[in-house]
């Protein structure tokens, strides 16, 4: 409708045929350009890697305890301009020869470009919408995030003001209305140099600010509660054991004010949790969550803790008039889930039962055995006080025993492993997969829940044995698998996540034959 109104009543653009001759690669420009500098002659444009299959080669940082040299950290994509941000991925590059570049040489639609950008500074631009950008520090980057180098180091603080700035999205839609604009089309715009070096002196006289963020989800982000966007999120991670990268990493480009953040986080350290299970009743002699949390929090805030900066904490988690305790019971994780993209690293197990057992465990210490010290040793001495509260005549201690039997009974399932209650790699062979509980935390988070979230009469609301359901799905990825993918021939090639494999099938591929005693 407004096309046919327009083509009524709207105004017409004349512009020469001689004209558009002369543009940059000849397009087509509803407007004349009196400016004859172009971005292009200022900076270079680069293309970020296409894996083709991003659920193998990609994860977010936080799905690992810390990077190991097979990953490298991944810019991606931003949604609204920003100083620093798309700092969540990781991508299995194993130094350039790994199975990447396998797939590369094997004429799989991988494109591996863009390497020429590492390590400098820059600007990453999202090549969809209106166009955000954010400083690039020189890390890998994905396929929908353009890079562009300032051919000379003082360039880089007037190319920032000129791509951050509404006139730069103008400029390129004026040349492409695609959805996606080509990463070329990015410099082919007019770019007044003086105007914007006088922009950057103005706006940034001590020069461009250095990497910080108080994002939990940026691996930049200094591991401080005090100075986040989310302190009770980050309170607990720290609680549980969790460390951001740029603690571990001291070789990360930081600012001073992100350093003096880290400095201060290392004072949380003692706070930690040895095993990654904290439970919120009191089991053990463990003090429970809520308390523990307290101490961590009045360590971070020091003179600045008083009980009503709980009660502001809790309101800013949209907790307000509520406990602490009551936080971590019923919406500490669903929010959890929520912050962290879906791909949760802190769990909580519970019983169904809103003053039964749960716990809070750090799934990257949660190997076989922590599950099996939750399963007998926790869970054991909270089914211990259950037996004696019901031999007492204690009101909801025959429920709070059933629930608790009940849970006991499905971690087992998991521990055990058999199907549906597995995890299926899709990216190993057979005698590769995982027997009973024992994840490989390269493979993710999306994979290693899945048994966590198949236990029986599992409802919408909740998962059973997991407070509530991550919005997580095990439909086939997009693409076609190589031929030489281990279940190339049982799936035609198809990307297949949700299938189950028996134990009998594992042991008998790992060459036992029987199940283990």
């Amino acid at each position: 409708a407004e096309k046919a109104a327009g083509l009524i009543e709207g105004e017409l653009a004349q512009v020469g045929q001689t004209q558009q001759s002369k543009n940059l690669d000849s397009t087509i420009q509803l407007v004349e350009r009196n400016q004859t500098e172009l971005l292009s002659q200022f900076a270079q444009t680069y293309h970020g890697i296409s894996t083709t299959d991003y659920a193998y080669f990609g994860r977010n940082f936080w799905e690992l305890p810390i990077k190991t040299d097979e990953w490298i950290f991944q810019q991606t994509t931003i949604t609204e301009t920003i100083h620093f941000s798309g700092k969540e991925n990781i991508l299995l590059w194993e130094k350039g020869i790994g199975e990447l570049k396998a797939r590369q040489r094997s004429k799989a639609p991988v494109v591996i470009t863009g390497l020429d950008a590492w390590g400098d500074y820059g600007i990453a631009v999202t090549q969809m919408r209106h166009l955000p950008a954010t400083i690039y520090t020189g890390d890998a980057f994905d396929d929908n995030t353009c890079v562009l180098v300032p051919h000379k180091e003082e360039h880089l603080a007037p190319i920032w003001c000129f791509c951050s700035s509404l006139q730069y999205n103008e400029a390129v839609r004026q040349i492409d209305q695609a959805l996606k604009v080509t990463y070329p089309t990015l410099v082919k715009v007019p770019f007044d140099l003086d105007h914007w070096s006088r922009v950057a002196a103005e706006r940034y006289p001590d020069g461009l600010p250095r990497p910080y963020s108080p994002d939990p989800t940026q691996w930049i982000f200094h591991g401080h509660p005090a100075d986040s966007t989310a302190p009770l999120q980050v309170a607990v991670a720290r609680l549980l054991g969790y460390r951001w990268p740029a603690e571990t990493d001291r070789t990360m480009e930081l600012s001073d004010e992100a350093r003096a953040w880290v400095e201060r986080s290392a004072a949380l350290l003692p706070f930690a949790d040895t095993d990654g299970i904290v439970c919120l009743p009191p089991v053990r002699g463990e003090l429970a969550a809520a308390d523990r949390l307290t101490g961590l929090l009045a360590a971070a805030y020091g003179d600045a803790w008083r009980a009503s900066k709980l009660d502001a904490l809790l309101a800013a988690a949209g907790w307000a008039g509520k406990s602490l305790d009551s936080w971590l019971r019923t919406q500490f994780f669903a929010d959890h889930c929520k912050l962290f993209h879906q791909r949760p690293f802190l769990w909580h197990v519970w019983d169904g039962l809103p003053d039964g057992f749960a716990s809070l465990v750090n799934y990257h210490q949660l190997d076989r055995k922590r599950l099996e010290i939750l399963t007998y040793t926790y869970m054991g001495d909270w089914i211990s006080r259950q037996k004696h509260d019901v031999a007492a005549g204690v009101d909801g201690a025959q429920a709070r025993l059933a629930a608790a039997a009940t849970l006991q009974q499905r971690l087992e399932l998991i521990l055990h492993g058999e199907a549906p209650y597995d995890i299926f790699v899709r990216w190993k062979a057979l005698d590769q997969q995982p027997i009973g509980w024992e994840p490989d935390l390269n493979d993710g988070v999306r994979l290693n829940i899945r048994p966590w979230l198949r236990v029986p009469d599992v409802g919408k609301k909740g998962a059973g044995v997991l407070r509530d359901r991550p919005n997580i799905q095990w439909e086939k990825d997009r693409g076609k698998d190589v031929a030489s993918a281990p279940w190339y021939g049982v799936f035609r090639g198809e990307r297949i996540n949700d299938w189950h494999l028996t134990l009998a099938e594992k042991h008998v591929a790992r060459g036992a034959g029987t199940f283990p005693p």
